[in-house]
């Protein structure tokens, strides 16, 4: 099976997706994104399954992505969205818990200001009900959260945990020790997971395999290929790199034979329970 582990769909008119909205940044991606879009994609590379992931922080959003997966049988799980600071949420979480292919949440960490907010007192209920009825916590962030999140994987060691887009290293400002560390003592201390997709969005237009090959060299030390799994992070990636010029890249990125089974299907079939 051959799995991409972290892509989206979303519909602008929406109108839930505060990130894009007076972003020039990305007016490259500012359009509908739907499973025939990627279905080219999919039948060209011979992906069998992908995991559809939250853009938007609201509930709907999570209704209408399970809506997609009931339709496209190649979606294998999503990855939604609850409000933490609202324990009322928890019979949503309930709700989506009953759904095949609700995998588990992830809240949008990057875009909120207190760089300590995963720890406050008044969110905890949220890991504690991840962890009881069995879902993943995808763990969207910077490296300036890599210490805070060490602390929240220690406090929670049995929550299923992976790491998004390798907690986006500062590629582009070429900072690397400080993001090492990090990612080093999370893979050395705790039993999360972390996903190989983000790289480019964070290095320079120009970028090359030699300018990521540090951090992805680094990433597949500490973690091993039975911890890693590639994402295409679609359309996002297309700020940066075609679906299939990522897919070209990562492939040389991450070597051969066994690994690359791993990387590119194994890993994200076990963590993510895909059939």
């Amino acid at each position: 099976m051959i799995v991409d582990a972290h892509q989206h769909f979303w519909a602008i008119a929406r109108g839930d997706y505060g990130w894009m909205e007076g972003n020039p940044a990305v007016d490259k991606i500012r359009n509908d994104y739907r499973p025939e879009h990627l279905d080219v994609f999919r039948r060209k590379l011979g992906i069998d399954r992908t995991v559809l992931v939250q853009a938007a922080p609201s509930i709907e959003e999570t209704e209408y992505l399970l809506g997609i997966a009931d339709a496209v049988p190649w979606v294998g799980k999503v990855v939604g969205w609850v409000n933490f600071e609202d324990l009322s949420h928890l019979k949503h979480l309930e709700r989506f818990a009953g759904h095949a292919k609700f995998a588990g949440v992830r809240p949008m960490i990057q875009d909120i200001s207190d760089k300590d907010w995963m720890l406050r007192e008044d969110v905890q209920w949220a890991y504690e009900a991840i962890i009881e009825l069995d879902l993943s916590f995808d763990a969207l962030g910077f490296p300036v959260h890599l210490q805070n999140f060490l602390k929240l994987f220690d406090r929670y060691p049995s929550m299923r945990v992976v790491v998004d887009h390798c907690m986006k290293p500062r590629i582009r400002d070429n900072e690397f020790d400080g993001w090492a560390e990090g990612i080093e003592a999370i893979a050395r201390n705790t039993q999360a997971f972390c996903k190989f997709s983000g790289l480019v969005t964070e290095a320079t237009k120009d970028w090359s395999i030699v300018s990521l090959k540090p951090y992805a060299g680094h990433v597949l030390k500490c973690f091993g290929a039975e911890r890693v799994m590639w994402g295409s992070d679609w359309p996002v990636v297309e700020l940066a790199a075609s679906y299939d010029g990522w897919w070209r890249a990562a492939h040389e990125l991450t070597g051969t034979g066994q690994r690359q089974e791993l990387i590119f299907g194994a890993t994200a079939a076990e963590f993510y329970r895909l059939n």
